[in-house]
């Protein structure tokens, strides 16, 4: 499995955890992995998903602060979940991934945008991590 692969696991995760109460966030994590096993995802990359992920939802409340200080008109509450979750990961990675310089994350996020979001998600995904770049 690609890191790019393994990015977009963590970001369909990140989606669904929006949905659900995050009391046992590890449990809906390990489900998910389960249910998806036509993957073929090793012992290692499943680690590797899930220890991010746990680690990003961890830091969620930070995360959403600083992205919020950036997004002027339009705070992660208005945002559609998908562009929330992108964002979240992207800065994570930005932040606490020293493995991923941070334009890799920059044009995964948007690449991931392209995907999963709206037309103009990429452009506003790339304005709001340019902007945390900044800062």
């Amino acid at each position: 499995m690609s890191r790019h692969e393994i990015r977009e696991q963590i970001f369909l995760i990140m989606f669904s955890l929006t949905f659900h109460s995050d009391e046992n966030m590890r449990d809906l994590i390990l489900r998910y992995l389960d249910e998806t096993c036509e993957l073929k995802v090793t012992d290692m990359e499943r680690a590797e998903i899930l220890r991010k992920t746990m680690d990003i939802a961890d830091k969620v409340s930070e995360l959403d602060k600083k992205i919020d200080a950036v997004s002027e008109s339009w705070k992660l509450s208005r945002m559609g979940k998908a562009e929330a979750a992108i964002l979240r990961i992207a800065l994570y990675e930005m932040l606490y991934d020293e493995d991923v310089p941070t334009k890799v994350a920059i044009n995964e996020a948007v690449d991931l945008a392209k995907e999963y979001g709206s037309d103009e998600s990429p452009k506003f995904i790339n304005g709001v991590l340019a902007k945390l770049v900044e800062d």
